[in-house]
């Protein structure tokens, strides 16, 4: 058992913990790049890794990208840097990401075992706001519809409006995955049960989850793994 990613495994939505180890152990740690290893090992210690992608939803992260033969993708946050790596070693040489992050502090983290994988080059980081980023890349016509995939792991304010500028930029076809979309089950506890510093986040995932199931725009999937994943795929 890997004790040093106990800190991670308690955002899986399984009730049992042997459960989850079981899945990992089996079926995730063996495959597991040794750049992913490495990077959530490093993770694993700082004060805030509950934020960062949970290695089954990578996992799944790694098969849709190669399911779309994704070449160019927008990731909206960052943290350390797990589901970028992941990302940037999925995807073909010639491949491209736009990360878009408020601080480059966390990624320093990461920036390591990213350029020892030797994937650095196609990475575009950004520290910045993300809604002006994409608004200012719709500003260019050609850019609408030239992204093959996009992941969202940031303000969960925000994550509606993402969805509206990332359904122009992602192609027809193309997969926008949004994370934290089960928010550890807070969405069907009763609020009396709910921290408080937990609230807010319930009420903006339920009316996010809600959006995104009635919008005829997109075929969607909701998976009950790692944190909550949310798989939209633009129809057109």
């Amino acid at each position: 058992m890997e004790q040093n990613t106990k800190k991670l495994l308690t955002k899986g939505l399984l009730q049992s913990e042997d459960l989850c180890q079981y899945i990992l152990e089996t079926s995730l740690y063996p495959r597991e790049p040794e750049p992913l290893k490495e990077l959530r090992h490093v993770t694993a210690g700082h004060p805030c890794a509950r934020f960062a992608t949970s290695p089954d939803a990578g996992q799944l992260m790694a098969m849709l990208l190669k399911l779309v033969n994704a070449k160019k993708t927008i990731e909206v946050g960052v943290f350390t840097g797990y589901s970028l790596l992941l990302t940037a070693l999925t995807i073909p040489e010639d491949g491209k990401i736009m990360a878009i992050d408020v601080s480059r502090e966390t990624f320093e983290i990461g920036l390591p075992k990213i350029k020892k994988a030797g994937v650095a080059e196609k990475i575009d980081f950004i520290e910045f706001e993300a809604l002006p980023v994409l608004d200012q890349l719709l500003q260019n016509p050609e850019n609408e519809g030239s992204f093959d995939f996009a992941f969202v792991d940031a303000d969960k304010v925000n994550y509606w409006n993402y969805h509206e500028r990332l359904m122009k930029l992602i192609k027809v076809g193309g997969l926008v995955v949004y994370d934290n979309t089960l928010r550890a089950g807070i969405v069907v506890m009763p609020d009396g049960l709910v921290p408080e510093f937990m609230k807010p986040g319930k009420q903006l995932t339920i009316e996010l989850n809600k959006l995104l199931a009635a919008d005829p725009r997109v075929q969607l999937s909701h998976a009950s793994i790692g944190d909550g994943i949310t798989i939209c795929r633009r129809l057109y």
